[in-house]
C-alpha cells in the first residue's frame, strides 16, 4: 500500500515528532544541540516554516510550527536530517540513519489545542525527568516565552499573543498556564494524533478541515462495506402488476379498474359494477365463473340483475374508488 502523501491544510500549526533511532542519543554535548539549533534556523528561514515551539532531548525532537505551503515542512526537515546527520556521523565515526524512521507529524485544531501543544513539548524535559522545572532546561523555547531569553528561532503565534496586550502580561500568563497540571487524556490524544498522522481536532474542525487539505485527515472505517440487503424478486410466472400493487384490503391499497372489457368504467359502466372488483381477489374481464358464464354479462350496463354477486349488495358507495 502506498505511504500517503504528509498531512497539510492551509495556515493550520502541526505538532512533529522525531525520534533518535533505537532510543540511541541523537545529541551527545552542547556542539550538537547548537548545531541542529542552526540548521533548523536555516531550513526554517529557506523553506518558510514558523516555529512556534522547540524542545530537543538527548533522544527526540519535538516541533510546533505553521508550514507556509505543502512542501514546506517536508523541505525544511529533510535540509535539517542531511546537514545534521552528517555532522553526527563524521564526527562520531558511523554509517547509516540517525533516526527512527520518519518525522511524524499531524495538524491540529488551533483555537482548542495550540496551547496544550505548546506546553506538552516545553514542559518534555520536566515530563522525561531531565529536570525539575522547565527553565533550567536550556534546550528548549520555554525561556523564551517566560521572558528570560530572546529566542530568534521563534515566531509567536496569535494564540500566543492573545495571552496578554504586553510582552509582561503575555509571559507571566503563560508561566501561569504552564504551572497547571497538562491533561492526560488530551496529551495522549496529541501524542497519538501526531504519531499515527490524523487531524487532531472536534468533527466541526475534521469536517473543515478535509475539505481543503491534500488528503483525508482521518482513518477510514474498519472493516468491509455493509451489505445493502435487496426486496425480493416476484415469484417467476407472477404479473408484475400484481407484485408490486398492494392487495385490497391492505393499508394504502386501491382499486385499479380494469382499462379493458365491456365493464371498465372507461366504457360507461356504473361505478362498482367492474369485473375484478371482488374483494376475495383480481379477476380479468374474461375470467370465468363457476357457471362458466362470462362476468361481462353483468358488468355490461343493460340493467340485467341474475348475476350479480354479493359484493354488490355490500359494496358500500364509494369504497374502494377513487
Amino acid at each position: 500500500m502506498a505511504r500517503l502523501a504528509r498531512l497539510y491544510v492551509p495556515d493550520q500549526p502541526q505538532h512533529v515528532i522525531l525520534r533518535g533511532l533505537d532510543q540511541q542519543p541523537a545529541f551527545v554535548d552542547e556542539q550538537d544541540y547548537e548545531l541542529f539549533i542552526d540548521c533548523l534556523k536555516a531550513a526554517a528561514r529557506d523553506h518558510h516554516l514558523a516555529v512556534h515551539a522547540w524542545v530537543l532531548m538527548p533522544g527526540a525532537v519535538q516541533l510546533l510550527v505553521t508550514p507556509s505551503d505543502e512542501s514546506s515542512l517536508p523541505k525544511a526537515m529533510q535540509a535539517v536530517g542531511r546537514r545534521y546527520v552528517a555532522h553526527f556521523n563524521r564526527r562520531y565515526a558511523r554509517r547509516g540513519t540517525l533516526w527512527e524512521g520518519r518525522y511524524r507529524a499531524t495538524v491540529i485544531e488551533g483555537e482548542r489545542y495550540f496551547l496544550l501543544a505548546s506546553r506538552v513539548v516545553e514542559l518534555a524535559p520536566v515530563r522525561n525527568h531531565l529536570v525539575a522545572i522547565p527553565e533550567d532546561y536550556r534546550w528548549s523555547s520555554y525561556r523564551h516565552h517566560i521572558g528570560l531569553t530572546v529566542d530568534s528561532l521563534i515566531t509567536d503565534h496569535r494564540l500566543y499573543w492573545a495571552l496578554g496586550n504586553t510582552p509582561f502580561e503575555r509571559q507571566r500568563a503563560y508561566r501561569e498556564l504552564c504551572e497547571q497540571t497538562l491533561d492526560e487524556r488530551e496529551t495522549s490524544q496529541l501524542m497519538q494524533a501526531t504519531l499515527k498522522g490524523w487531524v487532531l481536532g472536534s468533527d466541526t474542525y475534521r469536517e473543515w478541515a478535509s475539505r481543503s487539505a491534500n488528503r483525508r485527515v482521518s482513518p477510514l472505517p474498519r472493516g468491509r462495506p455493509r451489505k445493502v440487503r435487496e426486496a425480493p424478486l416476484p415469484a417467476a410466472g407472477a404479473p408484475a402488476a400484481a407484485a408490486a400493487s398492494p392487495q385490497p384490503g391492505q393499508p394504502g391499497a386501491h382499486h385499479v379498474p380494469s382499462s379493458t372489457g365491456p365493464g371498465s368504467s372507461a366504457s360507461g359502466g356504473h361505478p362498482g359494477s367492474e369485473a375484478g372488483a371482488h374483494p376475495g381477489g383480481h379477476q380479468g374481464a374474461h375470467s370465468d365463473g363457476p357457471t362458466g358464464q362470462s362476468s361481462g354479462t353483468a358488468a355490461s350496463g343493460s340493467g340485467s340483475t341474475t348475476s350479480s354477486s354479493p359484493a354488490h349488495e355490500e359494496r358500500k358507495p364509494g369504497a374502494g374508488q377513487h
